[in-house]
């Protein structure tokens, strides 16, 4: 048991469920009101964590649940790009 890190948690905004870092993505919002996808986790600004599951993300499109925690409007390519990283981690 010694040396075993602790795994850093975060909670998913569509599920409410406390996953593992490294199973959600983080999108972000800057300052200026700019939303994009933060793969590395370390952007400046607010931040709010989904699940790479795709019905975890279109329940998030549906009821605006990612809008709505970062107070900001979500355009559906946001979404497609989204999907399309839950597509490539399938693949590996």
């Amino acid at each position: 048991m010694v040396g075993q890190k602790k795994i850093p948690l975060r909670k998913c905004i569509a599920s409410g469920e406390m996953r593992p870092k490294k199973e959600l993505v983080r999108i972000v919002r800057s300052k200026e009101g700019e939303v994009s996808i933060d793969p590395t986790g370390k952007k400046a600004g607010r931040g709010a964590y989904l699940s790479l599951d795709k019905e975890l993300i279109e329940l998030a499109k549906k009821k605006n649940i990612l809008a709505n925690h970062l107070k900001v409007k979500i355009e559906d390519s946001l979404y497609e790009e989204l999907l399309k990283i839950v597509e490539q981690e399938r693949k590996v």
